[in-house]
């Protein structure tokens, strides 16, 4: 697979704003918010999109989701509640190929969607 931004950042060659980090995953605050709190969240054993998630170990696929969740509790949006995005393809949106989940919140979100 090709090293992304991603790769880089959880390698500690580049720099990113952390709010959690443990064995599993890294979430740091997006460099380009679309929301108050914008937080994105990757597993540190690469996957590269959503579809691959398929042929990953259920294990780490429920750590990951479990991590998001947390993630949203340290953020303190429980109470008035967040959107979780996960971009698949081109077509999706995804600019970079690495599974990753959006944390949006602080802000009253519109439906539908993009």
């Amino acid at each position: 697979m090709v090293e992304t931004i991603f790769d880089k950042i959880i390698a500690g060659d580049l720099p990113a704003d952390k709010v959690y980090e443990d064995e599993n995953v890294l979430a740091f605050r997006d460099i380009n918010p679309q929301a108050p709190i914008h937080i994105l969240v990757v597993p540190k054993k690469k996957v590269k999109d959503f579809i691959e998630i398929q042929h990953n170990d259920t294990t780490q696929t429920g750590i990951f989701f479990n991590a998001v969740s947390k993630v949203a509790s340290v953020m303190g949006l429980e109470e008035s509640g967040y959107r979780i995005v996960l971009n698949c393809g081109k077509n999706g949106q995804q600019t970079v190929e690495y599974l990753h989940a959006h944390i949006l919140g602080e802000r009253k979100m519109n439906w539908p969607p993009g």
